[in-house]
Parts: structure tokens; C-alpha cells; sequence
């Protein structure tokens, strides 16, 4: 049976990323974040308070603020041991998230190449496919697959605009050139520079998987590797017979 390969990388956009670690710029909630995150077990405000020195309502605060970013998480749990009535009411705790934050300036998606690139490997090894070519059909997957959740969000509305969009949730910078679109940044840059061939085909099939779930943008993705650019370039599809 086919495991389904799924990365969700629409949901996790590059604004609520840069949001989460900004968070941390004010010096009490790094303070708090770094305390829960070295304990052993979830925290209580209280605990929080006293061992960093706050007050009860400064340190609540902070707690919550870092929760809603997700950067912590949230849960209830009674420590007297008792339940049942007259128990009392559930302590509210903190403990870090399991999500993890990644920002970098370009936009870099190494995560993601690792994970096709692992789940490439698994599929060879069980089926037989050469690591190449599962590589590069779970990069056309997981392009189809941006393009399914970007129409599922919009109302199957497709166009220029919804190409743009995508590319730009991605890290690849997209711009016009006239009537084509290039990339001016690419998310995988130091793995390409070391196994150019390898990359850039992944990132090929990427692009053309998105293109063809997108269905009826009228643009196909090309190798022509340019200083400065992606080495994918998005072009008008030629004519039939052309």
C-alpha cells in the first residue's frame, strides 16, 4: 500500500514564521521561553514567576503571548493527585511546542529537499525505482499538491497571479520578465551548488507538478540557469505542432 506524502507548507507561510521568533525579541518572553524549554516537565505560571522573579500577571502574559505564536504549548492537569469533585480545577501549564521555526534571509527550504530526498530513498529501496526517478515523480507529487491547496483556498480561481503567489509562499522570489516569470532566489541554493544536477532537476519537476495541478496556466518550466536566478525559468507553453 502507498503511503500518501504530504509537507504542509502552505499553512506555515514565511509572515508566521518571522512573527513566531519575533516574539522573542522582547527580553522577558525570551527569559520565559528559554525557562520552560529547559525544564524537564511542563510549568506552571507560578513556577515561571518565582524562578525568573516576575510577577504572576507579567509572567501569564508572556506565556500566553509565546503560546499563541506556538511556540509553546498549552495543557491542564491537576498535581494534587485527586480527582472528582472537589478535586479543584485543572492547573494551566506550558511546555514548547513541537513545532519548529526556521527564518532565513533569502528563503531557504533545505527541510523540504530532505525530506524528498528521504522519502525518494524509501521508495526506491521498497520498489525497485531508482532513487533518480522517485525523486523526481515525489517532486511532481508534492507540486500537484501546492496547487490543489492553493485552489482549495481560492475557489478554483487560476491565473498569473495564483503561479506568482504560490512561488512567493515557497522562497522563490518570482518576477516578470516579460512574458515569462523567473525566480530570483533559490530555496535549495548551497545543495545546488554542490549536486547541481540532482537539485535542479528536483526543483524541475517541482515546478512542472505545480504547473500541471494548476491545469490551465498556460506556462511550462524550463532548465535555464542564469548568475542571480533559479535555475528554473517559467515560459509560455508553446503551441501543439509549434
Amino acid at each position: 500500500m502507498e503511503v500518501g506524502f504530504r509537507i504542509d507548507l502552505v499553512n506555515d507561510s514565511r509572515e508566521a514564521r518571522i512573527l513566531a521568533v519575533a516574539v522573542l525579541e522582547e527580553p522577558t518572553r525570551r527569559r520565559l521561553y528559554d525557562h520552560v524549554v529547559r525544564q524537564t516537565g511542563p510549568v506552571t505560571r507560578d513556577e515561571a514567576a518565582t524562578a525568573l522573579g516576575l510577577r504572576r500577571t507579567t509572567a501569564a502574559f508572556h506565556l500566553d503571548r509565546l503560546a499563541d505564536e506556538g511556540l509553546l504549548e498549552v495543557m491542564y492537569e491537576r498535581r494534587t493527585g485527586r480527582s472528582g469533585p472537589g478535586a479543584g480545577r485543572p492547573m494551566k501549564l506550558y511546555r514548547r511546542s513541537e513545532r519548529h521555526v526556521s527564518v532565513s534571509l533569502p528563503e531557504l527550504r533545505y527541510d523540504l529537499a530532505g525530506r524528498l530526498l528521504a522519502t525518494a530513498i524509501e521508495d526506491a529501496e521498497a520498489s525497485g525505482e531508482s532513487p533518480r526517478a522517485a525523486l523526481d515523480r515525489r517532486a511532481r507529487e508534492l507540486g500537484n499538491e501546492l496547487a490543489a491547496g492553493d485552489r482549495d483556498a481560492i475557489g478554483q480561481a487560476n491565473g498569473p497571479d495564483v503561479v506568482l503567489r504560490i512561488l512567493e509562499e515557497q522562497g522563490f522570489e518570482p518576477r516578470i520578465d516579460k512574458n515569462a516569470i523567473v525566480l530570483g532566489n533559490c530555496p535549495f541554493h548551497t545543495l545546488a551548488k554542490q549536486h547541481t544536477d540532482l537539485v535542479c532537476e528536483m526543483n524541475l519537476c517541482l515546478l512542472d507538478g505545480l504547473l500541471a495541478g494548476l491545469g490551465t496556466i498556460r506556462l511550462q518550466a524550463h532548465l535555464k540557469p542564469e548568475p542571480g536566478h533559479c535555475c528554473v525559468r517559467l515560459e509560455p507553453a508553446s503551441a501543439p505542432g509549434s
